[in-house]
């Protein structure tokens, strides 16, 4: 039985890329492409693949929140991220979307097919130098304050439990009716406050404290 793979990316070139590898192992099938995200969400509907290899930066509707529509309407379904994107704000969220793997597109073919494999058969994998910076991000977090937390305004709270959920700013400024520069300088704010270098550690450090299960 053929591990059945769908495909989405806005680059053509990307897709035949990944079709023509793919059509070389014996246990894997594209089943299907998409050129963005809501289309994802339509073949998904209609292929009900195993695997999902999402890329993030699309029109219409971004890698991230495709994944997270897939996984409540499909838990079974396994995502993996195939981008360009390493830093922490599009790591950070399309694993609270629900990701079960975030590669990079430098990623050996070989290796790609087994993180396919591997999603599958229930185990995440995450490319080497996305794992060592999040390693990185959950030693500092370990070493934060708790008490930091009551520093916080309640505002700050509130763009803090957005960060958790893995919103971005544009998203955060539409849920909480500010503007984008206003969360920035929440979150310059909350990190300053919290001791942290970065958004990511500011995640991790709400995470651990079950900001992102409110």
């Amino acid at each position: 039985m053929k591990i059945k793979v769908l495909l989405v990316d806005d680059h053509l070139m990307v897709l035949q890329g990944l079709r023509f590898f793919l059509s070389t192992q014996n246990d894997i099938e594209v089943v299907g492409e998409a050129e963005n995200g809501r289309k994802a969400l339509h073949k998904t509907a209609e292929l009900k693949p195993d695997v999902i290899l999402m890329d993030l930066d699309m029109p219409v509707l971004n890698g991230v929140d495709a994944t997270r529509e897939i996984k409540m309407a499909y838990p079974d379904v396994k995502v993996i991220i195939l981008t360009s994107y390493s830093d922490q704000d599009h790591v950070v969220p399309a694993i609270k979307a629900g990701a079960s793997g975030y590669q990079l597109k430098d990623i050996d073919p070989d290796h790609l097919a087994d993180t396919i494999r591997g999603a599958y058969t229930g185990t995440a994998q995450i490319h080497p130098r996305v794992a060592n910076q999040l390693m990185t991000h959950v030693q500092s977090g370990d070493r934060m304050d708790t008490n930091h937390i009551e520093k916080l305004t309640k505002r700050e709270d509130d763009v803090l439990r957005l960060i958790a959920a893995g919103k971005s700013n544009k998203e955060i400024a539409t849920e909480l009716y500010i503007t984008e520069k206003t969360v920035k300088t929440h979150v310059s704010n909350i990190l300053a406050k919290l001791e942290v270098n970065d958004r990511t550690q500011a995640a991790i450090y709400a995470m651990k404290h079950g900001y992102d299960k409110v």
